[in-house]
């Protein structure tokens, strides 16, 4: 049964203190990727928690993603960025300092930034290849100095004899007069 008019001017429904703005409670998330940067991935829902696994999953794709709220008529507010290559590229770091032996990355280095795995195991890199060299040129002096040492040996044993026997007299009727001859007679 619908109120009469007298009814309907007396009943005045009560204002709910809401925002009224037509489609507040949406999110926008939206991925790109280096090497298709013209066809990026736009998802709108109203459903926040789908809002935030999708940007999980892009972001683990590789995707550059922004988090967005929408702020009414058409505008949005970034919540959000997340690099997902560089969060890839963080992992294989990870992964590839565990395999090459390295130690891990310990927590007070560099707390705050997002490449800190990479550049541990650039360091860690470049430190074990400085160590490299390092064994590199130790072993080749090694072997020079082997070398060195086996040539005197080798030198001092062929020359031994000569060297313990006392020197020759060599009598000026043996000497061995050298012979001076022009280049003509050749």
């Amino acid at each position: 049964m619908s109120p009469t008019p007298k009814q309907a001017r007396t009943h005045r429904r009560k204002a709910v203190p809401t925002d009224r703005t037509k489609n507040v409670t949406s999110w926008r998330v939206e991925a790109s990727w280096d090497h298709r940067p013209d066809a990026p991935v736009v998802i709108r829902t109203s459903d926040k928690k789908r809002a935030r696994r999708k940007v999980v999953e892009l972001a683990d794709k590789g995707a550059y993603v922004i988090f967005q709220e929408h702020e009414g008529w058409d505008r949005w507010r970034t919540v959000r960025e997340v690099d997902g290559a560089a969060l890839l590229a963080e992992r294989a770091a990870e992964q590839q300092l565990a395999a090459a032996g390295h130690p891990p990355t310990p927590a007070g280095y560099r707390p705050d930034t997002e490449d800190r795995h990479r550049t541990w195991l650039a360091w860690m890199d470049a430190r074990a290849e400085g160590e490299r060299r390092a064994a590199e040129q130790a072993a080749r002096e090694q072997a020079e100095a082997d070398a060195r040492r086996r040539r005197l040996a080798a030198e001092a044993r062929q020359h031994a004899r000569a060297l313990m026997s006392p020197p020759t007299i060599v009598r000026p009727e043996h000497r061995q007069r050298a012979r001076h001859i022009t280049g003509a007679q050749r």
